[in-house]
């Protein structure tokens, strides 16, 4: 047997400097990042019905407190609501606008009103 025999190459990178990102000889696996594209949620109109016995003042109340309208801008939609027999209080995702659907039949209902709302989609 040969006193000096040859012996396999080391395993690893070659000796000398490495290119920059193959500091591990070239066995890494670079991964990419993929763009996800996400849709905003849907939106839902929640809005007031007419009828011939709920207080104007009450709607203008409602619309102040949950929908956080101004008078004028409560006192716009109202007569909108009046006239064309539904009126558009505000625009929200599904969750927000059926909460306040529920919020605002709990108020009416209270007050002893038949005013009826409602959600559809935007």
């Amino acid at each position: 047997m040969p006193l000096f025999a040859q012996q396999p190459p080391p395993a690893g990178p070659p000796p000398g400097p490495q290119p920059p990102g193959t500091e591990d000889g070239g066995n890494s696996t670079t991964l990419e990042r993929v763009a996800q594209k996400t849709e905003p949620p849907r939106l839902y109109q929640v809005l007031m019905l007419n009828d011939d016995f709920t207080p104007m003042e009450f709607v203008v109340m409602v619309l102040q407190e949950y929908f956080r309208h101004d008078l004028d801008t409560a006192t716009q939609i109202m007569l909108k609501i009046h006239h064309d027999g539904r009126g558009v209080c505000g625009v929200f995702t599904k969750d927000v606008a059926a909460t306040k659907v529920e919020t605002v039949l709990a108020a009416a209902r209270r007050a002893g009103h038949p005013l009826q709302c409602i959600m559809e989609a935007a």
